[in-house]
């Protein structure tokens, strides 16, 4: 109102006094009747625009008479909170921001500003089913300006819109029939990468050769590149990406934004290079057989218009792909070896290792199949209960596509809303003693639903929980049943960067174990 009515109104009356001004000094007194013409016309302007204002303004308060900003702070200008919300998780604590605002101000919603951009956080599971159970309704998916700078579209559509194309697809690729043929190609994977860079070591550096298993596993089922010189060249460039996504978004030489978008470019042009070949390959063998992985996948499927996806958005696809699943998966798969290390009765209660010894004697030197993973309840308490302590990611933004009243407070039309895990996984009303380490919580039933919202929930459920599932519980397997180990610093501090890791790498210490 102020600036789009009053500013102008004002401006027009001060123009006025500037051309009675001129024209008593440039005319004389002979001219005091002009002059009091144009004073009369801008006092008229006056009366028939204050009313007007004051009509606007009382319409706007009536719209939100009984609504008020969600409680909370902004921080300095333009960086707003973002530097305190990053050394928490710098720090170690990265549940830190979340719950001291929640303590403080209100734990159902509390206002700052991330990433530039005003925030609503919404709290509690009321809070996330809020946020899962609206989705383009109320909200929307929203990324940061970062992610089209260093994941560039197509001119005709947004990572928005790629996003919603994806998820689309990606059901067909990691579907339970199409992780029934995987389970194998997983398991052998990890046998052949355990026995190569594990087995002959007294001492290991844990998460970087967890992120090498990982990115091995992805580059095999999403591109079908098993050369190991190829997928060590296209694994640089993904350490710096994930830190630029959630930085400031000043692109600036040395900034972790530049520095993504230089590794995205870079790893663009090998993809288009591997793309390329692919479209050859599959013209040849487009009459004989179905597509293998993820990318072929893309590559032959069509929009509901019947065209083929974009050339350029299959690229930012793919390595927006191998960069979520390798960061995730990565930092889980750690954690679990780190938590196992520190409660050593997890592995023995309930006869885990037993069980997972029973199952390798079961193969006799056969890969594990998708009915052996199934068998592996226990092992998925653990790892869940791991991401309840230490969630793989925490949280995601959506924006906001009207105003919305939550919980009797106003969040604007275009203000992001962002919902955390901490403000549920930490919380002692929905897991007593929280800080305590105890699969036994998701026996049976498990946690009430939207308290626990590791992979999100509703609609935005993340695509490739399943695979995940997977991948993390065919690594513990075959670490549980071929290896003991003890951790060389102890409680190692875990920092989120934004993805939470061993602040050290997790250094262990390795025995072999008896068949």
């Amino acid at each position: 109102i102020l600036y789009g009515y009053l500013y102008p109104v004002l401006l027009h009356c001060c123009l006025l006094i500037v051309f009675v001004l001129f024209q008593y000094i440039s005319l004389g007194v002979a001219s005091m009747e002009l002059i009091l013409l144009s004073i009369f016309c801008c006092l008229v302007t006056l009366f028939i625009s204050l009313p007007l204002l004051l009509f606007l303004i009382t319409r706007n308060n009536r719209t939100h008479s009984s609504l008020k900003y969600p409680p909370g702070r902004m921080g300095w200008p333009i960086i707003g909170e973002s530097l305190k919300f990053g050394s928490c998780g710098l720090r170690g604590v990265p549940e830190k921001f979340t719950l001291e605002r929640m303590q403080k101000f209100s734990s159902k919603i509390f206002k700052t500003s991330l990433l530039g951009e005003k925030v609503a956080v919404v709290c509690g599971p009321a809070g996330n089913k809020f946020v899962f159970s609206n989705e383009n309704k109320l909200v929307r998916l929203w990324f940061p300006s970062s992610v089209d700078k260093i994941f560039p579209y197509s001119k005709h559509t947004s990572s928005h819109t790629e996003t919603l194309i994806l998820r689309k697809l990606l059901p067909g690729f990691i579907n339970a029939d199409a992780l029934k043929r995987y389970a194998g190609i997983i398991d052998s994977t990890a046998k052949h990468h355990l026995q190569s860079h594990w087995a002959n070591n007294k001492e290991v550096i844990a998460y970087p050769l967890v992120k090498k298993f990982v990115f091995s596993v992805a580059c095999k089922l999403f591109l079908s590149i098993d050369d190991p010189v190829q997928v060590a060249e296209l694994s640089d460039p993904f350490a710096v990406l994930g830190a630029g996504i959630f930085s400031i978004p000043i692109n600036l030489p040395g900034t972790a934004l530049n520095k993504a978008i230089k590794a995205s470019n870079g790893l663009r042009t090998k993809f288009q290079e591997i793309i390329t070949q692919r479209k050859l390959d599959l013209i040849k063998k487009r009459s004989s057989s179905q597509p293998q992985d993820i990318l072929s996948h893309m590559l032959s499927a069509c929009d509901e218009h019947g065209q083929f996806l974009d050339e350029s958005s299959i690229l930012s696809k793919t390595i927006g792909l191998l960069l979520g699943s390798l960061d995730t998966l990565s930092s889980a798969i750690t954690c679990a070896i780190k938590y196992l290390a520190e409660h050593p009765h997890s592995i023995l209660s309930l006869g885990f290792k037993c069980k997972q010894k029973a199952i390798l004697n079961s193969k006799n030197g056969e890969t594990l199949k998708w009915e052996d993973i199934q068998k592996m309840k226990y092992s998925w308490n653990v790892a869940s209960e791991v991401m309840r302590l230490i969630p793989p990611f925490q949280g995601t933004f959506r924006e906001a596509i009207t105003d919305i009243n939550y919980e009797g407070f106003l969040i604007p039309q275009g203000w992001k809303v962002h919902w955390n895990v901490y403000s549920t996984h930490k919380d002692a009303k929905y897991f007593p003693d929280p800080d305590k380490f105890d699969p036994s919580r998701f026996d049976g039933n498990g946690p009430a639903p939207y308290t626990y919202v590791p992979f999100g929930g509703g609609p935005r459920m993340c695509p490739g929980n399943e695979y995940a599932r997977v991948v993390i519980l065919t690594f513990m397997h075959n670490i549980v049943t071929k290896f003991k180990w003890e951790t060389i610093l102890p409680y190692e501090k875990i920092i989120a960067n934004p993805m939470p890791k061993p602040a050290k790498g997790l250094p262990i210490r390795l025995q072999t174990q008896c068949s």
